[in-house]
């Protein structure tokens, strides 16, 4: 493979992938020495005007020759000039699969263009390399990276703890395929919590400050009784937990809300939508701060979440046709929440609820239907 005469130019109209060419070496320096660049990637640390210039000179010509299949992406500013918007890749990894990797100059980010790039990489990679899968990886946390392999149509197929290498460190990492006849689109819903307000509370977004509000409503005797809670429980359990919450909105099965007063942004609770059948149904759950109990906020709350499961899909809601949950025999009071929510005792479950004691409770079983919600259940 000769560099550059044998590598092909790509476009769409928009975006173009062509050969690196040593004009890119400023661009490729300011991208990294950007922090997310830094954070997320595997560049020198510092880097310098140096690396740049061979990685342009040096390091793509040898992988082009060794099946890196490396791609400057280039696309108009705001005065029609043409200029260096990152570098896409596909690197051979034998029997027709490859990896695929990007990253993007700060400028170009958030305007879509490299979704643009690597859409034409996968065509070219599928149709005239011939490759039958694609395989993506990121650090555990890469949000960016993982939305733009979900719009391609990877899904996340694993995760893979102490795998990808970052400077003498072993990280976290997520992988996910795309095969050669698989569709180039999301395979599923990646949900959202949006901001519901009600006459005294709001439900909005968790967010990495609501930690230690977290850490002290899950370390409470109350919460600890009827929920089974690491004890003790400390920040690093809550960041997993919103880890976890993060991750089910991004595949699609649970959507998970912070409560909190409206003249407040303090955290008072939390609330979810979980196990997701979309279009069908989901169970919903709740827990309280202690400084959120005893005011009907989380009856509020959960009626707010009632309805954004019942909004029709097209609405903005999950469109849903049925919610269930469940509550411990004596919790008296998440009983209660349910009921004025509108939901119906329908049964026991005899010895399904773990206690936060290690101890066994029958489980009361609760369901509402979309044909019921407003009708006087409890709405």
């Amino acid at each position: 493979m000769r560099f550059p005469h044998d590598v092909p130019v790509l476009t769409d109209g928009t975006v173009t992938l062509r050969a690196h060419r040593p004009d890119d070496a400023l661009g490729v320096l300011e991208q990294c020495v950007d922090p997310l660049s830094r954070q997320w990637t595997t560049v020198p640390v510092p880097y310098t005007r140096a690396d740049a210039e061979a990685f342009v000179a040096e390091r793509v010509p040898a992988g082009w020759a060794a099946g890196a299949w490396a791609f400057a992406v280039e696309a108009a500013d705001e005065d029609g000039h043409g200029r260096f918007c990152g570098t896409v890749e596909l690197r051979d990894e034998g029997n027709r699969r490859a990896e695929i990797a990007f990253g993007a100059h700060p400028w170009a980010r958030g305007r879509g263009l490299v979704e643009r790039a690597l859409r034409l990489l996968l065509e070219w990679g599928f149709t005239e390399r011939r490759l039958r899968t694609v395989v993506w990886w990121a650090n555990v946390g890469n949000w960016a990276s993982r939305r733009t392999a979900w719009r391609l149509g990877f899904g996340c197929d694993g995760t893979l703890a102490r795998w990808l290498p970052q400077r003498g460190d072993l990280l976290d990492a997520w992988v996910g395929v795309l095969h050669v006849d698989d569709p180039r689109g999301p395979r599923h819903a990646w949900l959202r919590a949006p901001e519901l307000a009600g006459e005294r509370v709001t439900l909005r977004p968790l967010r990495d400050g609501d930690v230690p509000r977290i850490v002290e409503a899950c370390s409470d005797a109350r919460t600890a009784q009827w929920l089974r809670m690491p004890a003790p429980y400390t920040e690093d359990h809550a960041r997993a937990w919103l880890l976890q919450t993060r991750e089910e909105s991004a595949a699609g099965t649970a959507v998970t809300w912070a409560l909190t007063e409206r003249d407040s942004d303090l955290l008072v609770g939390a609330l979810n939508a979980f196990a997701v059948k979309p279009r069908r149904e989901a169970e919903v759950g709740y827990w309280s701060h202690p400084d959120g109990r005893g005011r009907g906020l989380m009856t509020q709350a959960c009626r707010l979440v009632v309805a954004h499961c019942f909004t029709a899909y097209d609405a903005g809601g999950l469109g849903l046709v049925r919610l269930h949950a469940g509550a411990a025999v004596g919790n008296t009071a998440s009983q209660h929440v349910l009921e004025a929510a509108g939901f119906t005792r329908v049964g026991r479950e005899r010895r399904a609820l773990g206690l936060g004691d290690g101890s066994l409770a029958d489980c009361l079983t609760y369901d509402q239907l979309l044909e019921e919600h407003g009708e006087g259940h409890g709405g």
